[in-house]
């Protein structure tokens, strides 16, 4: 049965001879421009959360859902392009990685994002390696020339992981989000406190129960159950949560590489599989969002300041994946996926959350933090090598 969508080929002639199978990006193209394409994907990956970071974002299914219409509105704009062949099975992965993405905004209000991506990076990494070192999942098992330097390379990998828990940052709401004040939400809420006001000097019973109103529709859509974990609390959490969404970020190409290694004729080009990733991307995270409005009885908590830093997030998410799709079709999996999976980790620990937004201070922390990039980079290139 093919596995292709019938709408594909419709319009597509019996007599008409096309290449069934997608060359290579590697037959042809210079081992440097896979380099680049890594390179942008680190310091895109490492930095697209960044637009959003100082913005209210709430539960973040707001967010979440902005997000990968953002992602999906540059699928788009590459199937245009690319006009590749829509594959169902691409779709899962998609609504894997819509999974482990739930849990972005709470990694960052608990752990931050430099010590939050170090951990899910480094899980993707070891998630990824297994599934390529031993075929996992019906794919097929990866040439590996060393296989002690592999296996060192994942044990450097845990050991990153634990020396990341040691690091002490500094989270809050204030460095967070930031308020947002303009004069047209001003007189909205000058009238209502004047109501409230207005109120109790003729009915003090009113005053309880406006003061009660009045928290629950401003205090309470401010905050969250995660500002009032104790630090320790939200550290587990964050942890938690980051190990999660690594190993769903982790195994999200599994499904790509299956059509890749068991459908016939399939490309093998691992562009041509973006749209259908970001197709499933986009009607998990709407799936998601629609449950979440029933749950909130239709009274979701929208951000209308997030909408532009949460599209401007998401293109460059997808710009970097698509890079990333390029390097494996050059590189290969061996040599980019070590490199992609933990680079941003340390572009966004020692660069965003040591000298910008200042998450991790003090020379204990950052010598600690330097350590465990060390170890990380040492295992990367322990995993390209050993190929």
């Amino acid at each position: 049965m093919d596995p292709v969508f019938p709408f594909m080929s419709n319009n597509i002639s019996s007599t008409t001879t096309i290449p069934t199978t997608t060359p290579k990006s590697g037959d042809s193209t210079p081992d440097y421009v896979g380099f680049i394409c890594a390179v942008v994907a680190v310091v895109l990956y490492g930095s697209n959360f960044v637009p959003v970071k100082k913005y209210k974002t709430g539960d973040g299914m707001f967010f979440q859902w902005i997000l990968c219409s953002g992602i999906f509105l540059s699928g788009l704009i590459l199937q245009m392009i690319n006009n590749s062949k829509l594959y169902v099975m691409p779709m899962l992965g998609g609504v894997i990685w819509a999974v482990g993405n739930l849990c972005v905004v709470p990694i960052i209000k608990t752990i931050g994002m430099g010590l939050g991506l170090s951990i899910w990076g480094t899980c993707a990494l070891c998630i990824g390696w297994a599934i390529g070192k031993f075929g996992l999942f019906g794919t097929k098992a990866a040439s590996i020339s060393h296989h002690l330097m592999n296996d060192f390379s994942v044990v450097l990998a845990f050991v990153s992981i634990l020396i990341l828990l040691m690091v002490k940052n500094e989270v809050s709401s204030s460095n967070m989000e930031i308020e947002i004040s303009t004069q047209e939400d001003s007189p909205l809420i000058t009238n209502e406190y004047s109501r409230l006001r207005d109120e109790v000097e003729f009915d003090p019973e009113n005053r309880r129960r406006g003061s009660k109103q009045a928290k629950s529709g401003d205090d309470e859509d401010e905050s969250s159950f995660m500002d009032n974990l104790s630090p320790n609390k939200k550290r587990l959490l964050g942890s938690a949560l980051s190990v999660f969404s690594g190993l769903l970020y982790g195994s999200n190409f599994t499904p790509t590489l299956y059509v890749q290694n068991n459908y016939k004729n399939a490309s093998q080009n691992g562009l041509d599989y973006v749209f259908a990733q970001f197709c499933g991307i986009y009607l998990a995270s709407t799936v998601f969002f629609i449950v979440y409005c029933i749950f909130r009885k239709n009274r979701p908590k929208v951000y209308p300041e997030v909408i532009v830093p949460g599209l401007s997030s998401g293109v460059l998410w997808a710009i970097a994946t698509g890079c990333w799709n390029i390097a494996n079709s050059v590189l290969s999996q061996a040599v980019s996926f070590p490199i992609v999976a933990t680079g941003p980790s340390g572009l966004a620990s020692l660069f965003w959350g040591v000298l910008i937004f200042r998450e991790i201070k003090g020379c204990k922390n950052i010598s600690i933090l330097i350590l465990a990039f060390l170890t990380n980079l040492t295992g990367s290139l322990l995993a390209a090598f050993s190929k």
